[in-house]
């Protein structure tokens, strides 16, 4: 393996290898991707027994802020209580099981929850406090009695995880050690500037296969080949035994495999090297120098561009560090910020999922407005960011992941065929089996959570 030096001491997070798992051999066939019941097993038992986002903590600031977000056929409701904590609550009222919340966003400023249909009232803790012909019920008042359900909630990251198991480990233990690893990048400091959510006509396994492997990088993102060192053998991969992955790739020049011109490296890089004004051209010769040299650069002009990267390795300032959270959640760090990907299945299409990409952008000390590199947009720290829904198609991700999303529709339209026999894949694709082997393990009776 190249380009990744383990055996000195260094800032940031660690770069140690995982131990490598043992994986088998059993095949991923297509019925995986497209059965109704295999969709209706792994949501009772794994949908419904992991911890997943439901949204960002600067969503809900004051008591009565809430969102409400669609997780498969349930809608979850996350409310700032009056303990000043976030509560989690399934979104039905107690009366007769009407959704008790269609916004997706609000403020009770001061008021309650309030069903639609019969009136009754809840506030911000999800306490039952009001309901029409109190004295009309059998059962005595309902009032503090039938409260909303409330499920575990809990906050790392500027995220708000939410889980329907009521007996579900810590979150901390769950997300270990990726929650350890990306500390370093103060991620509940940084904005969400970017929100689109796309409904695809693809598996929501589709999507996370995808962020478990690097091979397709050439044909897909052929664009990559000119600035990053994408080849396995450049590369760091692990495989955690809570079911997390990461992928460490070298990036700030291309690698060893390259044969292609400066030219094309510089423009792929143009951005980067404009916003941190680095002259590339003493390395057109040796681009092998470049990745280290722009570390560099970057270490000493970090805080003059209102960046403290005394966190961060230098590797951390120009590799790609891409995590995957089991079962659907996707962090690919920057030095400004983070790319966030997450796909939920469809409540009742097995091909179908909500596909969600974020960009959580890290404003420099004391900027107002930056320009975003990762996103090639111009970002403001106090707009709030607007929700972009839509099909495949109708909006953008951005240019890099568009790419990716072209890719999944054809996928499972592949999936689906009789004519398909199962994967064939590379042991650089190993991420991949992993991920389902730990499908399997929420699949079976005797699920370690």
């Amino acid at each position: 393996m190249t380009d990744i030096d383990t055996n000195k001491p260094r800032a940031g997070i660690s770069r140690d290898k995982a131990a490598e798992p043992e994986l088998g051999q059993g095949p991923i066939d297509g019925f995986r991707y497209n059965s109704a019941d295999f969709a209706a097993l792994e949501w009772e038992q794994m949908w419904t027994k992991v911890w997943l986002v439901a949204g960002r903590v600067d969503q809900i600031s004051d008591p009565g802020d809430y969102i409400t977000v669609p997780i498969g056929s349930e809608s979850i409701l996350c409310s700032m209580g009056s303990d000043n904590k976030i509560h989690a609550f399934y979104n039905v009222c107690q009366h007769r099981g009407n959704l008790l919340v269609s916004a997706e966003t609000g403020s009770l400023n001061g008021g309650d929850f309030t069903c639609a249909y019969h009136g009754w009232r809840f506030d911000n803790d999800g306490t039952l406090v009001w309901v029409h012909c109190e004295e009309d019920f059998p059962q005595g008042n309902p009032c503090g009695k039938r409260n909303l359900v409330e499920i575990p909630c809990d906050t790392w990251g500027g995220f708000i995880w939410i889980n329907m198991d009521q007996e579900c480990k810590d979150l901390f233990d769950y997300l270990s050690p990726v929650s350890e690893h990306l500390d370093c990048y103060q991620m509940e400091q940084m904005k969400r500037t970017h929100w689109v959510t796309l409904e695809g006509g693809f598996n929501w396994k589709v999507v996370q296969d995808n962020f478990n492997e690097s091979y397709h990088l050439p044909f897909v993102h052929p664009q990559t080949v000119t600035v990053m060192n994408e080849h396995y053998s450049g590369c760091q991969f692990d495989m955690y035994p809570t079911g997390h992955c990461r992928m460490l790739m070298p990036g700030g020049g291309p690698g060893p495999q390259y044969k292609g011109s400066y030219e094309k490296t510089f423009q792929g890089l143009q951005e980067d090297f404009n916003f941190w004004e680095f002259d590339p051209s003493p390395f057109k010769d040796d681009l092998s120098a470049l990745r280290v040299a722009l570390q560099k650069h970057k270490r000493k002009a970090g805080a003059e561009k209102g960046y403290d990267f005394s966190l961060y390795s230098d590797e951390q300032l120009t590799d790609h560090y891409h995590y995957t959270v089991f079962p659907n959640v996707s962090f690919s760090m920057k030095p400004d910020g983070c790319i966030f990907l997450m796909a939920y299945p469809h409540p009742d299409n097995p091909k179908k999922c909500f596909f969600n990409m974020w960009y959580l952008t890290k404003f420099p000390e004391g900027a107002k407005e930056y320009y975003s590199n990762s996103m090639r947009d111009w970002v403001s720290v106090d707009q709030q960011v607007e929700h972009e829904t839509g099909k495949v198609g109708e909006i953008s991700c951005g240019h890099g992941i568009d790419q990716d999303v072209a890719i999944w529709s054809s996928q499972q339209q592949g999936l689906n065929s009789r004519g398909y026999r199962g994967e064939y894949m590379p042991y650089q694709e190993r991420r991949i089996r992993f991920f389902h082997e730990n499908i399997d393990r929420y699949l079976s009776s005797n699920t370690d959570k």
